[in-house]
């Protein structure tokens, strides 16, 4: 399995995390969800793996801007796949997927697998 970071070109956070890989040695294969979109399978495993509370930022501009009743919509696995699925900007950024299988969502390099 390959070392795959998602998330948009232009994100502070992603950018930091492709500097930290590539300064580790690491090459990674860049999914960019504004052009390649987000894959279901992937994310359905992202939020099995960490929670889809931890996968959503309702921190960020996007979500700011949803309506409020798509915001209140959000309750469970399914309804927040739904949002991110139609809105990628939720999706908290970098999500990486590791050759060891693991999943990690956002950049925290302490926590990264060495």
């Amino acid at each position: 399995m390959d070392l795959i970071v998602y998330g948009i070109p232009n994100c502070d956070s992603v950018k930091k995390a492709r500097t930290w890989l590539s300064e580790q040695g690491l090459s990674a294969t860049f999914h960019d969800f504004k052009k390649q979109g987000v894959p279901a399978a992937a994310l359905d495993a992202w939020v099995a793996a960490c929670g889809w509370e931890t996968v959503l930022n309702r921190k960020g501009t996007t979500w700011r801007k949803l309506d409020a009743a798509v915001q209140a919509s959000v309750t469970d696995d399914a309804s927040a796949k739904a949002v991110m699925q139609e809105h990628a900007s939720t999706i908290k950024r970098p999500v990486i997927a590791w050759p060891s299988g693991q999943i990690t969502v956002g950049f925290t390099p302490e926590q990264w697998p060495a």
